[in-house]
């Protein structure tokens, strides 16, 4: 069968939501690479500026302008990769090219080659891992059917239980399905934890339509990768979180924005949707796929509506708030995979049972990414307020053979580091704030006592400042500088001064950075002073030695 043309191509798209990322994506994959022709005609097809196309299609990763590029394999070199080898790995791959972390973190070290991810030398692609059985015995919410045999499919969800949420929210007003979920304290689980049916409420009473419901799925924060095994083995369960949320907004029209990191969920995601069309249509929900293009900022929900609206996907600035001027100036809830995937477990069971799930006063459970030196990495799911202790050594089996627990980021890489007594604190905000870091999205990397923790810091801040949007001069220089200091590169040599230009810098990000980017990494750094000024008085003797 023959290519299409670039006016067939074109064509496709013309008419449709957020074109322009399936658009790019159709090309791309037609030609191995974006092309001037391509790029001509995409510009042409929806009436962009050519410059103002360069600039969107250059900030992304992997929409690559190089005839060929896309062929090439792209190794990950997040955190866990890199304490696992990929650096040497990238080195021995022909070709090979790095990628930021690839969300795999529970098993290093992945290799994306057009759209198959293989493991290490390994030339065969390899399922990701279903969560370990529930380790703990605790009532779980958000996996409570999920290593069900075939729960991915329509059959499958069904069998489970599947639906039924939704079956009874076309029962009730959506002002009875907002107090459900605000009763139930139901609050976002993609790291700022907004409360879910307050943000629902607001875009219910706001004006405007048609309303929108996004699906955050561009889980890009390092030590993250819960969104994916929810979506390979239980999209059903976020399609129908996100049709609850349609009733109880009066949306008419949804978007799941999916990193393109995932290649294998994309397909398990447009299957589902296809599946789910009947309770699509009798909801009046018109849902659509996206595939991001590589670009951790995309994260930040500013970000992602501009990426889903064909702009450079730079930060927004706040306020308006997303709820009231979201997708194309309109009401929108943009909501994380863990936080729709909870949805329908609550309109099943109530709010009151989702509420007593947690421990201590806290609502409702939480999905931990766990990864680096552990014994068994892999997600779990924690009633909120369980002991970070019993996760690490009972649940998860403690440190690897012979070795220690040194120190673990929190968020990912956004909380920094937290070591020695600081670890004995429970899974929720406060118990984490109080020792100067956040849960966030749920990303914990272990670091046993054989790693640098210096070099750990590098890694994460040259992450950061790889990262950075640069939309502020805060963000886009601060991280560049705090990346040469941790390597050795730059800053005074005397040690009290290498101290105070570090923790400068790290407050002037704090204070005046656009967005959480330029705001967490500072962590980073604060962090490792805190805990290793030892480690840090060794690195800069190391540097006047020079």
């Amino acid at each position: 069968m023959p290519a299409p043309t670039d006016q067939e191509l074109s064509a496709r798209w013309q008419g449709e939501p957020a074109p322009l990322l399936p658009l790019l994506h159709a090309f791309h994959d037609r030609d191995g690479y974006l092309s001037e022709a391509a790029l001509g005609a995409v510009s042409a097809a929806l009436a962009i500026p050519l410059a103002e196309l360069y600039g969107t299609v250059t900030f992304y990763h992997h929409l690559t302008r190089t005839p060929g590029g896309r062929s090439l394999p792209r190794v990950c070199t997040g955190p866990v990769c890199a304490l696992r080898g990929s650096g040497q790995l990238l080195a021995a791959l022909p070709h090979a090219v790095p990628m930021p972390c690839a969300g795999r973190c529970d098993a290093p070290i992945p290799v994306l080659v057009e759209d198959q991810v293989r493991y290490n030398r390994d030339p065969m692609p390899v399922p990701s891992p279903l969560p370990p059985s529930n380790p703990g015995g605790i009532e779980e919410c958000v996996f409570a059917a999920i290593r069900q045999p075939g729960r991915s499919t329509m059959e499958g969800y069904v069998r489970t239980g599947g639906y039924e949420g939704f079956l009874r929210a076309t029962a009730l007003s959506p002002g009875e399905l907002l107090a459900e979920l605000i009763e139930s304290k139901l609050a976002g689980r993609g790291g700022a934890g907004f409360p879910t049916g307050l943000k629902w409420k607001a875009v219910a009473e706001a004006p405007g339509t048609p309303k929108a419901i996004v699906c955050n799925a561009d889980e890009g924060e390092p030590g993250c990768f819960k969104d994916r095994a929810v979506l390979d083995y239980d999209p059903h369960a976020v399609i129908e979180g996100m049709l609850i949320a349609a009733l109880a907004t009066g949306a008419a029209r949804g978007f799941i924005y999916l990193r393109y990191e995932y290649p294998e969920t994309f397909s398990i995601v447009e299957r589902a949707i296809a599946e789910a069309a009947p309770y699509l249509s009798q909801a009046g929900f018109a849902l659509h796929l996206r595939r991001g293009a590589g670009a951790y900022i995309c994260g930040e929900e500013g970000a992602l509506l501009n990426s889903l609206e064909g702009k450079r996907p730079l930060p927004r600035n706040r306020p308006p708030f997303p709820v009231t001027h979201g997708f194309e100036d309109l009401p929108t809830a943009v909501n994380n995979v863990e936080t729709l995937a909870s949805v329908p477990q609550i309109l099943k069971n109530g709010a009151a049972w989702y509420r007593n799930l947690g421990l201590n006063g806290q609502a409702g459970t939480k999905l931990i990414s766990l990864s680096g030196d552990i014994q068994r990495p892999g997600n779990y799911e924690v009633p909120l307020g369980l002991s970070l202790n019993t996760l690490l050594h009972e649940w998860a089996g403690g440190p690897l053979p012979g070795r220690a627990i040194q120190a673990l980021t929190m968020a990912g890489l956004s909380g920094g580091f937290l070591a020695g007594a600081d670890l004995d604190t429970t899974l929720d905000e406060p118990g984490i704030r109080s020792k100067g870091s956040f849960l966030g999205a749920g990303g914990i990397v272990v670091f046993d006592d054989s790693r640098n923790m210096v070099e750990a810091a590098h890694t994460a801040m040259e992450f950061f400042a790889e990262e950075s949007c640069g939309k502020c001069f805060p963000c886009r220089i601060g991280t560049q500088r705090l990346t040469e200091r941790l390597s050795g590169q730059a800053g005074p040599r005397e040690l009290q001064a290498w101290i105070g230009e570090v923790r400068d810098l790290g407050r002037t990000m704090k204070s005046l950075s656009a967005c959480g980017l330029g705001m967490a990494a500072p962590h980073i750094t604060e962090s490792l002073l805190r805990y290793f000024p030892e480690q840090v008085a060794r690195h800069v003797e190391k540097g006047m030695a020079r």
